[in-house]
């Protein structure tokens, strides 16, 4: 009996090992709580651009991963590419912006 606890116990700790490895992050791929506030990233970042009345939203894609923000798409100026960028960079927990805004 003791032998078949101690297999068991083991078995339990092999198996949480590899659950936790399996929500860990790798450089190309973002673990569980990272997924959730790069999504929470990506929402203030949407609504602080949408709330710009100079900023067509509509046309503005934002992604984020690990904390770095892309913003695509196109805009009717240069002084829309600063401002949206401006506004990303604002936002808490934003550790990098990257432009891919074209104007059109």
């Amino acid at each position: 009996m003791r032998t078949l606890g101690k297999y068991l116990c083991a078995l339990f700790l092999a198996v949480t090992l590899v659950a936790a490895a399996g929500c860990a992050s790798t450089s190309k791929q973002e673990g569980t709580g990272e997924y959730v506030d790069d999504s929470v990233i990506t929402s203030k970042v949407k609504a602080a651009i949408f709330n710009e009345p100079s900023l067509k939203s509509a046309e503005i894609n934002v992604e984020t991963f690990k904390g770095a923000v892309q913003l695509s798409g196109f805009v009717s100026s240069q002084a829309a590419v600063n401002k949206a960028v401006a506004l990303a960079r604002a936002v808490g927990g934003v550790s990098s912006v990257k432009n891919d805004m074209r104007v059109k």
